[in-house]
């Protein structure tokens, strides 16, 4: 698989899929099919499935959910799938739909310099803007990411402000991010499971992640810090 490293528009961009949302990959399906010069030679809903699909299917541009979890219902970290994706894929362009605003999450992200990144909440002009710009050798940022990135950071270490959870939740969080259930961390600290999930929910409220993909990827991008 070579993708043309040139400044002009590939005349037929082969697209892959990955979302584990029905309906976005039937959105942007249906913004791919009103623009020419794009194909679509494949759909993903899993990290597995899309891996699988990557290695049979060759492929000029990957249209990627930065947060899909496995059949299973086990999360993948996304940053290392994306990774993993690069290195052995490293011509294919990859375009991230996300919907975290985690910045040091969207750090990670456009850190590598060859990865395009956009919010979910963009429009669909805006996606085709990224593919087409991929498609070109070209990085796309999207308007609500740069805005996030052009947050305020700590101006006496210019490192952005990490939220500081409690020992406990500490101890919750790294649990959880090495696969361990609700029930077996109750079980090490021998209280309810009760308490462990309200422990976890006010981690992650602090850390500002909805749900456990985004919790992998603010974790892999930053760790986890104490009071």
């Amino acid at each position: 698989m070579r993708l043309q490293q040139t400044r002009e528009i590939i005349v037929n961009l082969r697209v892959i899929l990955a979302d584990d949302h029905p309906f976005v990959l039937l959105g942007v399906r249906a913004v791919l099919e009103t623009h020419a010069g794009a194909t679509i030679v494949g759909e993903a809903d899993t990290p597995t499935s899309l891996i699988k699909l990557l290695q049979s299917t060759p492929c000029d541009v990957l249209v990627t959910d930065l947060t899909m979890p496995e059949a299973s219902g086990t999360v993948e970290d996304g940053l290392e799938l994306v990774r993993r994706i690069r290195c052995d894929w490293p011509l294919l362009r990859i375009v991230v739909m996300t919907t975290l605003t985690n910045t040091a999450i969207l750090r990670a992200i456009v850190s590598d310099e060859v990865v395009s990144v956009l919010s979910k909440l963009e429009t669909m002009d805006e996606l085709w803007q990224a593919i087409e710009a991929a498609g070109k050798g070209e990085v796309y940022v999207g308007r609500s990411i740069i805005e996030a990135l052009a947050r305020p950071r700590d101006e006496a270490c210019d490192v952005p402000s990490v939220p500081r959870l409690s020992r406990r939740q500490a101890e919750v969080i790294r649990m959880s991010v090495r696969g361990h259930s609700i029930s077996e961390i109750a079980a090490a600290f021998g209280c309810h499971r009760r308490t462990v999930s309200r422990q976890k929910r006010e981690a992650m409220a602090k850390l500002g992640v909805a749900n456990d993909p985004g919790l992998f990827a603010y974790i892999r991008a930053h760790g986890v810090y104490e009071s």
